[in-house]
């Protein structure tokens, strides 16, 4: 079943982009289940949009790759880690490029 979630996180765009470019290095620019990601500056810092084949993709994902990737760039970091607020998504249509209906 499709997960979606949107994570809003109180940083800097710039940020996201060092985040963004580590765990595009560290995955190989692949990510299996990841059906769309968008990220985008937010009034308190940016937003992370996703759309996974399913949460269990999202989890082993997150897991293996985003939250050490996190916990790499922290412990170069002072104080803590910025706040976040994670909001699951009821997706009820999504339409992928070339036309493909997904849900």
């Amino acid at each position: 079943m499709t997960y979606a979630h949107a994570v809003d996180v109180a940083a800097t765009v710039e940020m996201y982009e060092a985040l963004h470019a580590e765990i595009v290095r560290q995955s190989g620019g692949t990510v299996d289940g990841l059906l769309v990601h968008i990220g985008h500056p937010s009034p308190t810092g940016f937003r992370v949009v996703e759309v996974w084949e399913s949460r269990t993709h999202f989890e082993r994902y997150n897991d293996e790759i985003v939250l050490p990737a996190i916990q790499r760039m922290a412990a170069g970091q002072q104080g803590p880690a910025p706040e976040q607020t994670i909001e699951p998504i009821d997706v009820r249509g999504l339409v992928l490029a070339g036309g493909q209906v997904v849900v």
